[in-house]
């Protein structure tokens, strides 16, 4: 085991956004590649908006996706005495300096600063205090918050292995708040904290937070402690090029599963998402993601989350899955929709590997299952109106499928072969082609003019239901007419 050690520290609001889910996933690969360790820290200390709900939507969408954690959950609203020492340290260190202003001072000063047009950022007006200044303030019950005291010339700096050399100049970077007047400590202060008292080695995540890393950085350098190695993954922009969003509707890592995207493929479609295994391959296992999985295969270019090329990629996992698998994971579906019970789906259960043979090729989602194959479990469907205009027509139609549905009922064991052969030799007695007969059967037998092969279906209902909707069907027919 090595002694990497990388996180994840998603703050709960009841939305798992995929972008969170992707940067996890970023994390999981390092650490399973590089033989590190993989932690989960909840920053909860909103309090407002977090509760144990939204915290479990994350622990659950984690764990649905496989992405195992090594230590944790942490959670950051149990850890707030181990903040104040920190913030000791760099005042006694005389890195850091309280601050006295008032929020009335700051707020005409921000104001003042809009109003001449120019970019606000604070005049240190605390920051050369004496000591006597400050315990005069302190002793007449005057509230502070914590600042840091960053250089005030030459360039703040940082190596990414994802975006390479950045630097900012520290005339744009003021002395920023690291504690609050209450106590509380700011998110970049904590944040910093936290991954000292982890050791966490490498940070790896969005690159919106590079603006943060500047700061934190300078948290570090006050505190003596050696930085994290960073790498800042692109973001993930809809088709559009607007950022994935929950206000735009994009869905969560949670509506993904509902609505039937299977774990491996989202997986995998969230792990090409900004990486690549520098070769044409897309369909990857995680096994074979975490072999190759390096930083060097990172792109710093924003990447696009399509839900199209997400669903192609699920339907290529449902292609290749286990039947007894996909049997169990549709049943939840098939519940739903009212289609079937538990119960009897498992009397059923060599009957529904059938039909999910029939259908796996034809499914996107694990709800097309129940979707497009509800003709399996129900006879009371309407048929298609315009597959009634198209394959219901002629007045020998009839007494055809007539003649079809009593040859098939010859045969009670009736097999696939051996159906195709009854419509076979029946459309040449009528002096029709196959397809005359086989389109308005499909119709019949699923109200439907798609869907698997006829004869797989007439397999799989059997005789007994095949003779059955062939005769409403027929009845139906000569009603049109």
């Amino acid at each position: 085991m090595s002694d990497i050690r990388v996180r994840i520290a998603p703050s709960p609001s009841g939305y798992f956004h995929v972008g969170t889910a992707r940067t996890a996933i970023f994390n999981y690969l390092y650490a399973r590649a590089k033989g590190g360790k993989f932690v989960l820290r909840i920053e909860d200390t909103d309090v407002a908006r977090s509760s144990k709900e939204m915290v479990d939507v994350i622990l659950d969408g984690l764990k649905w996706l496989n992405v195992e954690w090594d230590e944790g959950p942490y959670h950051q609203s149990r850890r707030q005495d181990l903040y104040p020492p920190y913030a000791e340290k760099l005042l006694l260190s005389k890195r850091a300096y309280r601050c006295f202003c008032t929020p009335e001072e700051l707020t005409a000063k921000r104001e003042e600063a809009q109003k001449n047009k120019q970019t606000y950022q604070y005049d240190r007006k605390c920051r050369d205090l004496t000591d006597e200044e400050v315990d005069a303030n302190l002793n007449q019950g005057k509230k502070f918050t914590v600042r840091l005291k960053l250089p005030l010339e030459g360039e703040a700096e940082f190596h990414d292995e994802v975006l390479g050399e950045m630097k900012k100049a520290y005339e744009d970077l003021d002395d920023f708040i690291i504690v609050r007047s209450d106590g509380s400590p700011i998110y970049n202060f904590a944040v910093v904290v936290d991954d000292i008292l982890m050791k966490i080695t490498h940070v790896i995540r969005g690159n919106d937070h590079v603006a943060n890393t500047f700061k934190q950085n300078e948290i570090y350098d006050a505190l003596d402690v050696d930085r994290p190695v960073y790498a800042h993954l692109p973001l993930l922009l809809r088709p559009d090029r607007s950022k994935v969003s929950k206000r735009k509707g994009d869905k969560s890592v949670t509506e993904y599963r509902e609505e039937g995207i299977l774990a491996e493929a989202l997986f995998n479609y969230l792990a090409l998402l900004g990486w690549s295994p520098k070769d044409d391959r897309e369909l990857m296992s995680e096994d074979e993601i975490v072999k190759v999985f390096d930083f060097k295969g990172i792109n710093p270019t924003n990447a696009i989350f399509d839900p199209v090329k997400l669903n192609w990629m699920n339907s290529q996992y449902v292609m290749k899955a286990d039947n007894h698998t996909l049997v169990q994971i549709i049943t939840p579906y098939l519940i739903e929709a009212d289609l079937a019970t538990k119960y009897w789906i498992e009397t059923r259960w060599q009957w529904m590997l059938k039909v999910v043979e029939a259908l796996k090729e034809r499914c996107t989602t694990l709800k097309d299952f129940a979707e497009n194959g509800y003709y399996f479990f129900k006879d009371d469907f309407e048929y298609d109106p315009k597959g009634v205009k198209k394959r219901f027509k002629g007045d020998d139609l009839p007494d055809q499928l007539d003649s079809v549905r009593e040859e098939l009922k010859k045969h009670y064991e009736l097999r696939k072969e051996t159906a195709e052969k009854v419509v076979r030799d029946k459309a040449e007695e009528f002096g029709v082609k196959p397809a005359a007969l086989i389109h308005p059967i499909r119709l019949s037998l699923t109200g439907v003019t798609g869907g698997p092969g006829l004869f797989d279906i007439i397999e799989i209902l059997g005789q007994p239901e095949v003779d059955k909707r062939l005769s409403r069907a027929i009845e139906f027919i000569r009603n049109l007419n």
